[in-house]
């Protein structure tokens, strides 16, 4: 992760990471809406993240991957704690990548399920 850049200054860490899979979590504080609950594009930020980082793992290193599509449907709030998302590899091939990314609350109840599309370019 690069200091300074969103997903840093949002407390995200990865737990694991690999072309098929990619598992990070961030803390609910911080990254709240004004009535104290997980921000819905916090949790955009994070799928977009761990689906985007599998995504040019796949890719490797001489090629980037560009986030072309994002979806995300929120079923319920996160109030204190940590949100944990696993992206799954839905597709790869040599131009797109998909991935479905599941985020979960600390008690393993779903907040909200993304799915991402990155292109895959040379650098």
């Amino acid at each position: 992760m690069h200091e300074g850049t969103l997903p840093d200054r949002m407390g995200l860490e990865f737990l694991e990471a690999g072309p098929e899979r990619v598992v990070g979590r961030m803390p609910v504080q911080g990254n709240t809406q004004p009535y104290g609950v997980l921000h819905g594009g916090a949790s955009a930020v994070l799928a977009e993240t761990l689906g985007s980082v599998a995504a040019a793992i796949h890719a490797g290193p001489d090629r980037i991957a560009l986030g072309i599509e994002i979806n995300a449907t929120h079923h319920r709030a996160a109030s204190t704690g940590y949100v944990t998302g696993v992206a799954t590899r839905l597709h790869t091939g040599r131009t797109l990548a998909t991935y479905d990314i599941e985020i979960t609350d600390d008690q393993g109840r779903r907040v909200c399920t993304s799915r991402l599309t990155c292109m895959l370019r040379d650098r």
